[in-house]
Protein backbone atom coordinates (compact mmCIF):
# COMPACT_ATOMS: atom_id res chain seq x y z
CA UNK A 1 0.00 0.00 0.00
CA UNK A 2 3.27 2.54 0.01
CA UNK A 3 2.46 3.38 -3.27
CA UNK A 4 -1.32 3.70 -2.83
CA UNK A 5 -2.95 7.35 -2.06
CA UNK A 6 -6.76 8.58 -1.38
CA UNK A 7 -7.77 10.67 -4.56
CA UNK A 8 -8.42 14.54 -3.93
CA UNK A 9 -11.82 14.04 -2.78
CA UNK A 10 -11.44 10.72 -1.16
CA UNK A 11 -14.96 9.98 -2.62
CA UNK A 12 -16.25 7.80 -5.25
CA UNK A 13 -16.00 10.85 -7.53
CA UNK A 14 -12.64 10.96 -7.79
CA UNK A 15 -13.14 8.50 -10.59
CA UNK A 16 -13.70 10.35 -13.47
CA UNK A 17 -17.29 10.24 -15.52
CA UNK A 18 -19.52 10.67 -12.87
CA UNK A 19 -21.36 12.66 -9.71
CA UNK A 20 -23.37 11.50 -6.85
CA UNK A 21 -26.86 12.84 -5.23
CA UNK A 22 -28.85 12.28 -2.27
CA UNK A 23 -32.21 13.07 -1.33
CA UNK A 24 -33.94 11.69 2.05
CA UNK A 25 -36.60 12.78 4.63
CA UNK A 26 -35.36 12.76 8.51
CA UNK A 27 -38.38 12.04 9.77
CA UNK A 28 -39.22 8.88 7.41
CA UNK A 29 -35.62 7.86 8.53
CA UNK A 30 -34.68 6.75 4.81
CA UNK A 31 -33.95 7.65 1.91
CA UNK A 32 -32.03 6.81 -1.96
CA UNK A 33 -28.71 7.74 -3.21
CA UNK A 34 -27.89 8.04 -7.27
CA UNK A 35 -24.60 7.15 -8.85
CA UNK A 36 -25.28 8.99 -12.26
CA UNK A 37 -22.63 8.50 -15.26
CA UNK A 38 -21.68 11.51 -17.97
CA UNK A 39 -22.15 8.59 -20.91
CA UNK A 40 -23.11 4.19 -20.36
CA UNK A 41 -20.16 2.68 -18.46
CA UNK A 42 -19.64 -1.00 -18.22
CA UNK A 43 -20.95 -2.86 -15.12
CA UNK A 44 -21.18 -5.87 -13.26
CA UNK A 45 -22.56 -6.99 -9.70
CA UNK A 46 -22.00 -10.10 -7.24
CA UNK A 47 -24.34 -10.66 -4.32
CA UNK A 48 -23.40 -12.64 -1.80
CA UNK A 49 -26.29 -11.76 1.04
CA UNK A 50 -29.01 -14.09 1.86
CA UNK A 51 -31.52 -11.85 1.59
CA UNK A 52 -31.18 -9.46 -1.78
CA UNK A 53 -33.53 -6.66 -2.98
CA UNK A 54 -32.39 -6.21 -6.51
CA UNK A 55 -34.06 -4.49 -9.92
CA UNK A 56 -32.43 -4.69 -13.57
CA UNK A 57 -29.13 -7.21 -12.21
CA UNK A 58 -29.77 -9.53 -14.73
CA UNK A 59 -28.75 -7.55 -17.59
CA UNK A 60 -25.23 -7.10 -16.04
CA UNK A 61 -24.65 -10.47 -16.69
CA UNK A 62 -21.06 -10.96 -19.14
CA UNK A 63 -23.85 -12.77 -21.38
CA UNK A 64 -26.41 -10.25 -21.52
CA UNK A 65 -26.70 -7.79 -24.37
CA UNK A 66 -26.20 -4.49 -22.89
CA UNK A 67 -23.18 -2.87 -22.88
CA UNK A 68 -23.42 -0.06 -20.88
CA UNK A 69 -26.07 0.95 -17.98
CA UNK A 70 -26.47 4.82 -17.35
CA UNK A 71 -27.25 5.01 -13.25
CA UNK A 72 -27.18 3.14 -10.33
CA UNK A 73 -28.97 3.58 -7.03
CA UNK A 74 -28.63 2.71 -3.74
CA UNK A 75 -32.18 3.00 -1.56
CA UNK A 76 -33.39 2.75 1.66
CA UNK A 77 -37.12 1.06 1.74
CA UNK A 78 -36.55 -2.60 1.16
CA UNK A 79 -39.07 -3.17 -1.71
CA UNK A 80 -40.52 -0.12 -2.16
CA UNK A 81 -37.39 1.71 -2.50
CA UNK A 82 -36.72 -0.12 -5.75
CA UNK A 83 -39.20 2.39 -7.18
CA UNK A 84 -36.23 5.37 -6.93
CA UNK A 85 -34.93 3.72 -10.19
CA UNK A 86 -38.12 5.01 -11.64
CA UNK A 87 -37.18 8.28 -10.85
CA UNK A 88 -33.83 7.97 -11.96
CA UNK A 89 -34.76 6.86 -15.48
CA UNK A 90 -37.40 9.62 -15.57
CA UNK A 91 -34.43 12.32 -14.74
CA UNK A 92 -32.49 10.89 -17.26
CA UNK A 93 -35.21 10.62 -20.10
CA UNK A 94 -35.32 14.17 -20.07
CA UNK A 95 -31.52 14.52 -21.24
CA UNK A 96 -32.47 11.87 -23.90
CA UNK A 97 -30.71 8.98 -22.45
CA UNK A 98 -30.74 5.65 -22.59
CA UNK A 99 -30.53 2.53 -24.84
CA UNK A 100 -31.95 2.90 -27.85
CA UNK A 101 -34.47 0.29 -28.98
CA UNK A 102 -36.81 0.43 -31.97
CA UNK A 103 -36.38 4.48 -32.23
CA UNK A 104 -37.08 4.73 -27.83
CA UNK A 105 -34.04 5.14 -25.65
CA UNK A 106 -34.83 3.39 -22.25
CA UNK A 107 -32.43 4.46 -19.36
CA UNK A 108 -30.66 1.57 -17.79
CA UNK A 109 -30.50 1.61 -13.77
CA UNK A 110 -29.96 -1.33 -11.63
CA UNK A 111 -30.93 -1.00 -8.20
CA UNK A 112 -30.41 -2.66 -4.68
CA UNK A 113 -32.26 -1.53 -1.68
CA UNK A 114 -31.65 -2.19 1.87
CA UNK A 115 -34.44 -2.82 5.46
CA UNK A 116 -34.96 0.06 6.93
CA UNK A 117 -38.70 0.08 7.70
CA UNK A 118 -38.30 -0.60 11.42
CA UNK A 119 -36.35 2.38 12.21
CA UNK A 120 -38.43 4.56 14.22
CA UNK A 121 -39.03 7.09 11.19
CA UNK A 122 -42.28 7.43 10.40
CA UNK A 123 -43.55 5.34 7.71
CA UNK A 124 -47.05 6.47 7.03
CA UNK A 125 -46.71 8.04 3.32
CA UNK A 126 -49.90 7.53 2.14
CA UNK A 127 -51.22 5.44 -0.74
CA UNK A 128 -47.59 5.70 -2.83
CA UNK A 129 -44.17 5.72 -1.28
CA UNK A 130 -41.74 8.46 -1.70
CA UNK A 131 -38.70 6.83 -3.34
CA UNK A 132 -39.36 7.12 -6.71
CA UNK A 133 -39.15 11.59 -6.09
CA UNK A 134 -36.12 10.71 -3.66
CA UNK A 135 -34.86 9.07 -6.96
CA UNK A 136 -35.85 11.95 -8.94
CA UNK A 137 -34.33 14.44 -6.65
CA UNK A 138 -30.93 12.72 -6.05
CA UNK A 139 -30.27 12.31 -9.84
CA UNK A 140 -31.17 16.10 -10.35
CA UNK A 141 -28.87 17.46 -7.85
CA UNK A 142 -25.86 14.49 -8.44
CA UNK A 143 -22.48 16.09 -8.31
CA UNK A 144 -18.82 15.91 -7.47
CA UNK A 145 -18.91 16.41 -3.72
CA UNK A 146 -21.28 15.02 -1.58
CA UNK A 147 -22.00 13.94 2.10
CA UNK A 148 -21.60 11.14 4.26
CA UNK A 149 -23.27 9.65 7.08
CA UNK A 150 -26.62 10.14 7.68
CA UNK A 151 -27.47 10.93 4.10
CA UNK A 152 -29.29 9.33 0.92
CA UNK A 153 -29.60 5.59 1.86
CA UNK A 154 -27.89 5.60 4.91
CA UNK A 155 -30.45 7.87 6.48
CA UNK A 156 -31.61 5.15 8.55
CA UNK A 157 -28.98 2.70 8.60
CA UNK A 158 -28.04 0.86 11.78
CA UNK A 159 -25.81 -1.93 12.03
CA UNK A 160 -25.36 -4.87 15.06
CA UNK A 161 -23.74 -2.34 17.96
CA UNK A 162 -24.07 1.17 16.48
CA UNK A 163 -25.72 3.87 13.96
CA UNK A 164 -25.04 2.49 10.13
CA UNK A 165 -24.33 5.21 7.35
CA UNK A 166 -23.58 5.95 4.13
CA UNK A 167 -19.70 5.59 3.33
CA UNK A 168 -17.15 6.44 0.64
CA UNK A 169 -13.67 6.67 -0.12
CA UNK A 170 -10.60 6.16 -3.11
CA UNK A 171 -7.71 5.02 -3.56
CA UNK A 172 -5.18 6.34 -6.81
CA UNK A 173 -2.72 3.55 -7.54
CA UNK A 174 1.01 3.90 -8.58
CA UNK A 175 -0.28 3.68 -12.16
CA UNK A 176 -2.36 6.10 -12.15
CA UNK A 177 -5.60 4.17 -12.31
CA UNK A 178 -8.43 5.30 -9.59
CA UNK A 179 -10.41 3.17 -7.31
CA UNK A 180 -13.29 4.21 -5.15
CA UNK A 181 -16.04 2.86 -3.30
CA UNK A 182 -19.56 3.82 -2.35
CA UNK A 183 -21.46 2.03 0.52
CA UNK A 184 -24.95 1.87 2.28
CA UNK A 185 -24.33 0.12 5.48
CA UNK A 186 -27.58 -1.70 7.23
CA UNK A 187 -25.48 -4.69 8.59
CA UNK A 188 -26.58 -7.72 10.72
CA UNK A 189 -22.87 -7.75 12.09
CA UNK A 190 -20.82 -4.85 13.85
CA UNK A 191 -18.01 -2.62 12.33
CA UNK A 192 -16.13 -2.44 15.72
CA UNK A 193 -13.98 -4.94 17.56
CA UNK A 194 -15.35 -6.32 20.43
CA UNK A 195 -17.42 -3.27 22.59
CA UNK A 196 -14.02 -0.62 21.54
CA UNK A 197 -14.79 1.94 18.92
CA UNK A 198 -11.30 0.67 17.12
CA UNK A 199 -12.59 -0.40 13.63
CA UNK A 200 -12.43 -3.63 11.83
CA UNK A 201 -11.08 -1.32 9.15
CA UNK A 202 -8.45 -0.05 11.00
CA UNK A 203 -5.28 -1.88 9.24
CA UNK A 204 -6.42 -0.51 5.34
CA UNK A 205 -7.00 3.32 7.29
CA UNK A 206 -4.68 6.19 5.39
CA UNK A 207 -4.21 8.92 7.77
CA UNK A 208 -7.02 9.16 10.35
CA UNK A 209 -9.91 9.53 7.76
CA UNK A 210 -12.03 7.80 10.15
CA UNK A 211 -10.58 8.27 13.67
CA UNK A 212 -6.52 7.06 13.51
CA UNK A 213 -7.63 4.71 16.23
CA UNK A 214 -5.43 1.54 14.32
CA UNK A 215 -6.15 -1.72 16.49
CA UNK A 216 -6.85 -2.14 20.26
CA UNK A 217 -3.46 -3.19 22.59
CA UNK A 218 -3.89 -5.72 23.77
CA UNK A 219 -6.44 -7.10 20.97
CA UNK A 220 -9.58 -7.90 22.77
CA UNK A 221 -9.69 -11.73 23.51
CA UNK A 222 -13.67 -11.74 22.85
CA UNK A 223 -13.11 -10.01 19.66
CA UNK A 224 -14.59 -12.64 17.43
CA UNK A 225 -17.96 -13.10 19.39
CA UNK A 226 -20.69 -11.89 17.42
CA UNK A 227 -22.22 -8.69 17.93
CA UNK A 228 -25.15 -8.49 15.82
CA UNK A 229 -28.52 -7.08 15.57
CA UNK A 230 -31.04 -8.52 18.12
CA UNK A 231 -33.66 -10.73 16.75
CA UNK A 232 -32.74 -10.53 13.08
CA UNK A 233 -35.06 -11.15 10.72
CA UNK A 234 -35.10 -12.23 7.30
CA UNK A 235 -34.68 -9.44 5.08
CA UNK A 236 -33.91 -6.55 7.85
CA UNK A 237 -30.34 -5.48 6.93
CA UNK A 238 -28.34 -5.56 4.19
CA UNK A 239 -24.80 -4.01 2.83
CA UNK A 240 -25.22 -2.21 -0.71
CA UNK A 241 -22.22 -0.88 -2.21
CA UNK A 242 -20.68 0.23 -5.52
CA UNK A 243 -17.06 -0.45 -6.49
CA UNK A 244 -16.01 2.15 -9.28
CA UNK A 245 -12.90 2.46 -11.71
CA UNK A 246 -11.44 4.67 -14.52
CA UNK A 247 -9.71 1.46 -15.75
CA UNK A 248 -10.64 0.00 -19.27
CA UNK A 249 -12.76 -3.30 -18.30
CA UNK A 250 -15.38 -5.81 -19.77
CA UNK A 251 -18.14 -6.71 -18.11
CA UNK A 252 -16.63 -9.96 -16.86
CA UNK A 253 -13.57 -8.23 -14.89
CA UNK A 254 -16.06 -5.72 -13.75
CA UNK A 255 -17.76 -8.51 -12.24
CA UNK A 256 -14.90 -9.60 -10.72
CA UNK A 257 -14.04 -6.58 -9.21
CA UNK A 258 -17.11 -6.40 -7.57
CA UNK A 259 -16.24 -10.13 -6.12
CA UNK A 260 -12.62 -8.51 -4.79
CA UNK A 261 -14.95 -5.22 -3.48
CA UNK A 262 -16.88 -8.46 -1.40
CA UNK A 263 -13.84 -8.55 0.26
CA UNK A 264 -14.00 -5.12 2.12
CA UNK A 265 -16.91 -5.84 3.31
CA UNK A 266 -15.78 -9.47 5.21
CA UNK A 267 -12.64 -7.35 6.91
CA UNK A 268 -15.00 -4.46 7.91
CA UNK A 269 -18.12 -6.39 9.25
CA UNK A 270 -17.62 -8.99 11.78
CA UNK A 271 -19.96 -11.32 10.43
CA UNK A 272 -21.31 -10.53 6.77
CA UNK A 273 -22.71 -11.85 3.70
CA UNK A 274 -25.26 -13.58 6.64
CA UNK A 275 -28.45 -15.66 5.75
CA UNK A 276 -30.36 -12.09 6.91
CA UNK A 277 -28.38 -9.76 4.68
CA UNK A 278 -28.87 -8.70 1.35
CA UNK A 279 -25.02 -7.96 0.73
CA UNK A 280 -24.51 -6.80 -2.94
CA UNK A 281 -21.75 -4.65 -4.60
CA UNK A 282 -22.10 -3.25 -8.11
CA UNK A 283 -18.96 -2.47 -10.27
CA UNK A 284 -18.89 -0.17 -12.65
CA UNK A 285 -15.70 1.04 -15.31
CA UNK A 286 -15.47 4.77 -16.72
CA UNK A 287 -12.29 4.10 -18.43
CA UNK A 288 -11.79 7.38 -18.44
CA UNK A 289 -7.81 6.76 -17.78
CA UNK A 290 -7.33 4.99 -20.72
CA UNK A 291 -5.81 2.42 -18.97
CA UNK A 292 -6.28 -1.45 -19.59
CA UNK A 293 -5.52 -4.18 -17.31
CA UNK A 294 -6.95 -7.12 -18.99
CA UNK A 295 -3.56 -8.05 -20.10
CA UNK A 296 -1.59 -7.56 -16.76
CA UNK A 297 -2.32 -10.29 -14.29
CA UNK A 298 -0.33 -8.80 -11.60
CA UNK A 299 -1.83 -5.22 -12.05
CA UNK A 300 -5.17 -7.32 -12.37
CA UNK A 301 -4.10 -8.26 -8.85
CA UNK A 302 -3.45 -5.04 -6.98
CA UNK A 303 -6.44 -3.69 -8.34
CA UNK A 304 -8.54 -6.00 -6.89
CA UNK A 305 -6.40 -5.70 -3.53
CA UNK A 306 -7.35 -1.99 -3.91
CA UNK A 307 -11.19 -2.72 -4.44
CA UNK A 308 -11.23 -4.68 -0.98
CA UNK A 309 -9.04 -2.36 0.93
CA UNK A 310 -11.10 0.81 -0.30
CA UNK A 311 -14.25 -0.48 0.22
CA UNK A 312 -13.43 -1.79 4.13
CA UNK A 313 -12.61 2.21 4.77
CA UNK A 314 -15.65 3.27 3.27
CA UNK A 315 -17.61 1.44 5.21
CA UNK A 316 -15.51 2.95 8.71
CA UNK A 317 -16.18 5.92 6.99
CA UNK A 318 -19.40 5.48 6.82
CA UNK A 319 -20.21 5.14 10.40
CA UNK A 320 -17.85 7.43 11.63
CA UNK A 321 -19.76 10.06 9.94
CA UNK A 322 -23.27 9.10 10.94
CA UNK A 323 -25.02 11.90 13.07
CA UNK A 324 -27.68 11.36 15.64
CA UNK A 325 -31.41 11.81 14.91
CA UNK A 326 -35.17 11.73 17.22
CA UNK A 327 -36.10 8.26 18.21
CA UNK A 328 -32.81 6.56 16.59
CA UNK A 329 -32.57 2.64 18.15
CA UNK A 330 -28.90 3.08 18.49
CA UNK A 331 -25.91 5.39 19.09
CA UNK A 332 -23.59 6.81 16.97
CA UNK A 333 -19.63 6.05 16.58
CA UNK A 334 -18.62 9.62 18.01
CA UNK A 335 -21.29 9.01 20.77
CA UNK A 336 -18.83 6.16 21.82
CA UNK A 337 -15.67 8.38 21.72
CA UNK A 338 -15.18 7.80 25.46
CA UNK A 339 -15.16 4.38 25.38
CA UNK A 340 -11.68 2.64 25.35
CA UNK A 341 -10.20 -0.83 24.13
Amino acid sequence: MADWRPGPRNLLTDVAGLAVGHASDEALKSGSTVVVFDRPVVAGVEILGGAPGTRETDLLAPSALVSGIDALVLSGGSAFGLDAASGVQSFLRQSDRGFEVAGFKVPLVPAAILFDLANQGDKDWGLHPPYRDFGYAAAATASLDFDLGSVGAGTGCTTGTMKGGLGSASTVLASGVTVAALVAVNAVGSVSIGDTRHFWAAPFEIGDEFGGLGMPSPFRRDASRLRTKFDARLGANTTIGIIATDAIMDKGAARRLAIAAHDGLARSIWPSHTDFDGDLVFAAATGASGISLEQSGGRSVELGAAAAATMARAVARGIYAATAAVNDLLPTWSALEHRTA
